[in-house]
């Protein structure tokens, strides 16, 4: 088999999966597309693209680029209409976070990745992070237990992503509210549990810190989730909480103990958090918690070790014809809880069922 030719939408986020694809040895890059022509020319010129490979109209890019990958890195009310697009054009996607932005557009991906049979995983990058591939070891060997309650905080100052700060202008982030943005806390921990969200309810509602800007500045929003297999899920989101520096936090607690990162140090580099094994430990041991694999090559550490297997087993479930580490289904499932939740705090913080698309 020859290397899988791969097209990039959305250059911004993009570009990463760009270089990743071209240094992973069974594929190249073949095509790029994004509605800024400045970008388009400097990817074009680092990537030694020539000028018929470049495209600045999605649908002429699906029509006439010569791939058998599209990478969706576009803003997310475009991912499920470009992602169908691809597949029904008989295009393997991968599609960057989250699904989509509205339910029905989630079923939507869904169906069309089982009519047309191509593979479409979602980069869910922080299910690659290595400590929670260690916790992953952890946990199903059965260290910790039956677990019966987990959580995450993913508390991210990104006020300049939702409002322009010369121009006042609001972006599309502007209307996506926090707890929609839910795959980087739900994703992992629903991998580690091996489960899906049933029921989900929510609070948060108001927008003291950035007022007359849209449901994406929600102050806070908290969620609760029961699981299949009877877990309690809470995640707390905010995209203008005043933290810095930003917090991602996950811990996991079973019959025989618990596992967290910590709330301190640089979350997307490594944190100090905690292990306890009963029986193990007297006490729980601090641990360095790391998001690099500190053992992969240079190369791969260099553009993110996460994004690096991630692309690995996507590629590898093309090629052996296997179902993706995070398919439609389960991406879906990291998806809608989200959309459920904040439906559930505006109609005044109720339980509603979650739906599942198999």
């Amino acid at each position: 088999m020859g290397k899988l030719k791969v097209g990039v939408v959305g250059l911004r986020r993009g570009s990463l999966y760009a270089k990743l694809f071209s240094i992973y040895p069974r594929t190249q890059v073949t095509a790029i597309c994004d509605i800024d022509r400045s970008v388009l020319e400097k990817y074009r010129s680092e990537l030694s693209l020539g000028h018929s490979q470049c495209f600045d109209d999605y649908d002429e890019f699906i029509r006439k680029a010569d791939v058998d990958i599209v990478v969706v890195a576009t803003p997310i009310p475009y991912h499920a209409e470009q992602s169908i697009k691809a597949m029904e054009a008989g295009k393997h996607v991968l599609c960057e976070v989250t699904m989509a932005d509205n339910v029905k557009d989630c079923e939507a991906v869904v169906r069309t990745a089982k009519k047309t049979g191509m593979k479409y995983m979602m980069a869910e990058n922080y299910c690659y992070f290595h400590y929670i591939r260690e916790w992953e070891r952890i946990i199903k060997g059965g260290a910790l237990g039956r677990i019966f309650y987990a959580e995450a905080e993913y508390v991210h100052q990104i006020r300049g992503l939702l409002k322009d700060p010369k121009t006042g202008r609001t972006t599309w982030r502007a209307n996506r509210p926090p707890i929609c943005y839910i795959s980087h806390c739900l994703g992992p921990l629903l991998m580690l549990l091996d489960d899906r969200v049933v029921k989900a309810t929510a609070s948060g509602k108001t927008t003291y810190t950035m007022p007359d800007t849209g449901a994406g500045a929600i102050d806070m929003q908290v969620a609760l989730f029961e699981t299949a297999k009877g877990v309690t899920i809470k995640v707390l989101r905010s995209n203008v909480a005043p933290r810095e520096p930003p917090t991602v936090y996950y811990c996991v607690y079973g019959t025989k103990g618990f596992v967290e990162n910590g709330r301190t140090g640089n979350p997307w580099h490594v944190t100090r958090g905690l292990l306890y094994i009963e029986g193990v430990n007297e006490t729980a041991r601090e641990v360095d918690w790391y998001v690099f694999d500190p053992n992969a090559p240079e190369e791969v550490r260099k553009y993110g070790t996460a994004e690096y297997y991630l692309v690995r087993d996507f590629v590898n479930a093309i090629e052996t014809d296997a179902t993706p580490p995070i398919d439609a289904v389960k991406a879906a499932d990291m998806t809608v809880p989200g959309l459920m939740a904040h439906e559930a705090a505006m109609k005044g913080n109720v339980w509603l069922d979650v739906p599942h698309f198999e």
